[in-house]
C-alpha cells in the first residue's frame, strides 16, 4: 500500500467533512472545498480521522489512495490555515498594485497588465515590489501565482522579472568576443 495513503487525515475541531456518494466536502473558517472521489479509493470517516483504502489490489488504486489522501489533507489545511505564494518583482520601474480583487502590474511593457482574481483568492502588495497571493485551494493559489509569474518570467542575464520569493535564478555570463 502507498506510504502516504496509509496515514490518516486528522480533522481538527471546527472543520466539517461530509462524504456524499462520490463527492467529499470540507467546510471550515477559510471556506468550503469540494472534491470528486475516485472510484478506486474508499474513504472511511472514524470520529475525526479519515482513512483511505485502495478499492482493489491494482497499482493504480494503490497510487490513487495516496493521491486522494494528500488532496483531502490539502483541503483540510486550506480551510483552517490557508495557502499563500509570495512573488517578488526585480527590475527598475517594476511595481505591482492590488486594489480589491484586481492586480495591476507595471513590468516594462508599454501598457499595464491587469489581473482579475477569481473568487476565493485574495491578493495583497505589502510593498510595490512584493505580491502575496492567498487562498484556501492550494492548486488555484499555485496556478494564479504561475500565471502572474508568466507575465514577465525572470530572464537569465540580469535576473529581471517576476519570480517566486524563494526562487534562485542562475545568472548566465554574457558572450565574450
Amino acid at each position: 500500500m502507498s506510504r502516504v495513503g496509509k496515514l490518516p487525515v486528522t480533522v481538527p475541531a471546527g472543520v466539517d467533512v461530509s462524504i456524499n456518494g462520490s463527492q467529499i466536502s470540507v467546510k471550515g473558517t477559510g471556506g468550503t472545498l469540494h472534491l470528486t472521489l475516485n472510484t478506486l479509493v474508499t474513504v472511511v470517516n472514524d470520529a475525526g480521522k479519515l482513512s483511505f483504502k485502495a478499492a482493489n489490489e491494482s497499482r493504480e488504486a494503490d497510487a490513487m489512495s495516496g493521491t486522494m489522501r494528500q488532496l483531502v489533507n490539502n483541503m483540510v489545511v486550506g480551510v483552517t490555515k490557508g495557502f499563500e505564494k509570495k512573488l517578488s518583482l526585480i527590475g527598475v520601474g517594476y511595481k505591482a498594485q492590488a486594489t480589491g480583487a484586481k492586480l495591476n502590474l507595471a513590468v516594462g511593457y508599454s501598457h499595464p497588465v491587469n489581473f482579475d482574481m477569481p473568487a476565493g483568492i485574495t491578493v495583497a502588495t505589502p510593498t510595490p515590489t512584493e505580491i502575496l497571493i492567498k487562498g484556501a485551494d492550494r492548486q488555484r493559489v499555485g496556478q494564479i501565482a504561475a500565471e502572474v509569474r508568466a507575465v514577465r518570467p525572470p530572464e537569465p542575464y540580469k535576473g529581471k522579472g517576476i519570480r517566486y520569493a524563494d526562487e534562485k535564478i542562475t545568472i548566465k555570463e554574457t558572450k565574450k568576443k
